[in-house]
């Protein structure tokens, strides 16, 4: 557990799921439960199947009976009181901050190795996903990348035709600096 996190925000929920479910944390350090909650609370989950898996430790309850909360009527407040989901159109665009990012693809394991580097600006938020496109948009030649689109949302299989291969256990991994990403 570093900082609250138990493996990356995407294993969080199952690992909360686990700790709430055993009396015995298996571990040479206490588990501190506040902490990894709050990593919880703080993060905007995003992907259903992330959601899916956080639920059930955040109710306090097992998986199968989270699958029958009743979120949509809470006491004293009807149906048609409650706040319009609906979207505010402006004809007015708002620009948003961006960040300057520094990508590096490099590959020193198969192949011909390679090692290229550009910078990108995208808006303040952005994913992985975003800075990989805004980089292949500048320079298609060098930074193309494929996804394959899982119950995650889209998993990088493919950098600039160099495709992670499961048979010799190689993969992609992306960090930021010497940090690997919680999430893309």
């Amino acid at each position: 557990e570093k900082g609250g996190m138990i493996g990356n925000i995407y294993s969080m929920g199952l690992a909360l799921q686990v700790l709430g479910a055993t009396s015995k944390f298996y571990f040479p350090r206490e588990w501190d439960c506040a902490q990894a909650f709050s990593v919880v609370y703080n993060h905007d989950y995003r992907q259903p199947m992330a959601i899916a898996q956080v639920l059930p430790a955040l109710v306090g309850r097992s998986y199968l009976e989270a699958a029958s909360l009743d979120c949509t009527a809470r006491a004293g407040v009807s149906p048609t009181l409650q706040p319009s989901l609906s979207p505010k159109l402006s004809t007015t665009p708002v620009p948003r901050a961006t960040i300057m990012v520094h990508y590096s693809i490099i590959n020193k394991l198969q192949g011909r190795h390679f090692s290229y580097t550009t910078s990108v600006r995208v808006p303040v938020g952005s994913t992985l996903l975003k800075v990989l496109q805004a980089a292949e948009a500048k320079k298609p030649n060098i930074f193309s990348f494929q996804t394959k689109q899982t119950s995650w949302g889209p998993m990088v299989v493919s950098i600039h035709g160099l495709a992670a291969n499961p048979d010799d256990r190689t993969y992609w991994k992306f960090l930021s600096g010497r940090d690997a990403l919680q999430e893309g």
